[in-house]
C-alpha cells in the first residue's frame, strides 16, 4: 500500500466514530507509563467496578440525551431507591427466613421503585409539557429530601449478610455490577440499533415536529425513556447498596448525575439528540474513571476531580458544536 492511498484511507476514516475509544487507548498507554501499578489486575477490576455503578444509569441517560432531553434527578433517585431496598429486605427478613428469596424482593422493589420514578418523569415532561431540566431539578430535590426524611438523614444499614457478598461478589471472575453492565449494554444497544423504538428515539431527538408527521408517538418514547432510566437507577442502587451493606441517605449517589452525562457526552452521543451510542458511554465511563484514578495515583487532591470533569464535558460539547 502506497503513502497517497493510506492517506486517503486515513483522510475519509471516521474518527468521530471512534474518537472514545481511541481516546480511551490512549490514556490507558499514557496511564501505563505514569504509574506501574495501573495495569495491575485489581487496579482494573477496581476501576471497572467503580464506573459500574453510574455507567449503568449512563446507559439509560444515552436514550434520554438521544430525545434531546436530560435527567438531573438519578443521584437522588438513586439514595432514594436504595434506602427503600434496604428498608423492604430488612422487613421482608422477618417474615421470610430466606436471604435469597429477600434479596430477590429487593431487586423487584428497586426495579418498581426506580421505574415509578423515572416514569413520574416522563409523565411530568409529556404531559405536563414541563421542561425536562426543570422537571428533573425538581424531582432531584423530591428523591433526596425523601431518602433523607426515610433515613433520618443517617445511614440505613442492610441486616441480611448475603446482600453485601452479593454486592462484592464475582460472576466468571468478572465483578457482579461489572457483568450487569456489560449485558444491560449489549441487550439496549441491540434496542437502540435493531429495533423500531430505537429508530423512534433518533427520529424524535433529530426533530420532533418531522417526527409527529411521520406518524410517531412523541411522548410514547420520551416516556419510555426515562422510564428506562428509572429502571437503570435502580438496579445501580441495588448494586451500590449491596456494595456496602448499607446506604448514606446524604451521600449516596451525589454527582451521579454529572459522572453519567460525562459519559455520555464523551461517548459520542449528540447533546441537541437524534444520535448516540451505548458502547460510546461504555468508553466515555471508563474514559472518567481511569482520569481519575490516573489523577489518584499522581497525588492529584480528589477535590479537583469535579474540576477535570467539567472541563472534559465542555470541550466534548464544544467539539460536537464545531462539527455540526
Amino acid at each position: 500500500m502506497d503513502k497517497q492511498s493510506l492517506w486517503s484511507q486515513l483522510k475519509h476514516f471516521n474518527w468521530q466514530r471512534y474518537a472514545s475509544f481511541i481516546a480511551l487507548v490512549f490514556l490507558i498507554v499514557l496511564s501505563s507509563f505514569l504509574s506501574p501499578y495501573f495495569l495491575k489486575p485489581q487496579n482494573l477490576i477496581n476501576i471497572m467496578r467503580q464506573v459500574s455503578y453510574t455507567g449503568i444509569i449512563g446507559l439509560g441517560m444515552t436514550f434520554v440525551i438521544i430525545t434531546a432531553g436530560i435527567d438531573l434527578s438519578v443521584g437522588s433517585l438513586t439514595a432514594f431507591t436504595g434506602a427503600v431496598v434496604i428498608l423492604t429486605m430488612n422487613a421482608a427478613l422477618k417474615v421470610v427466613d430466606n436471604e435469597v428469596i429477600v434479596i430477590l424482593i429487593g431487586f423487584i422493589t428497586g426495579i418498581l421503585v426506580g421505574g415509578a420514578a423515572g416514569a413520574f418523569n416522563g409523565f411530568m415532561i409529556t404531559r405536563g409539557k414541563i421542561a425536562p431540566f426543570i422537571a428533573t431539578l425538581g424531582s432531584m430535590a423530591i428523591f433526596r429530601s425523601m431518602s433523607l426524611y426515610i433515613g433520618n438523614a443517617g445511614e440505613i444499614q442492610s441486616h441480611n449478610s448475603l446482600y453485601g457478598e452479593f454486592g462484592m461478589g464475582t460472576f466468571m471472575f468478572v465483578p457482579v455490577p461489572v457483568f450487569f453492565l456489560l449485558g444491560l449494554a449489549a441487550v439496549l444497544n441491540l434496542v437502540l440499533n435493531n429495533t423500531r423504538y430505537g429508530r423512534y428515539l433518533c427520529a424524535v431527538g433529530s426533530n420532533q415536529k418531522v417526527a409527529l408527521f411521520s406518524a410517531i408517538n412523541v411522548d410514547k418514547t420520551k416516556f419510555i425513556a426515562y422510564t428506562l432510566i428509572g429502571v437503570l437507577v435502580g438496579i445501580s442502587a441495588i448494586l451500590l447498596g449491596s456494595r456496602f451493606n448499607a446506604v448514606s441517605t446524604s451521600n449516596m449517589g451525589l454527582a451521579f448525575e454529572l459522572d453519567a452525562i460525562a459519559a455520555v457526552i464523551i461517548g459520542g452521543t449528540a447533546m441537541a439528540g437524534g444520535r448516540g451510542t451505548i458502547w460510546g458511554t461504555i468508553f466515555g465511563a471508563l474514559i472518567l474513571g481511569i482520569i481519575n484514578n490516573m489523577l489518584n495515583m499522581v497525588g492529584v487532591s480528589p477535590y479537583l476531580q469535579g474540576t477535570v470533569k467539567g472541563i472534559v464535558i465542555i470541550a466534548a460539547v464544544y467539539v460536537q458544536k464545531q462539527k455540526q
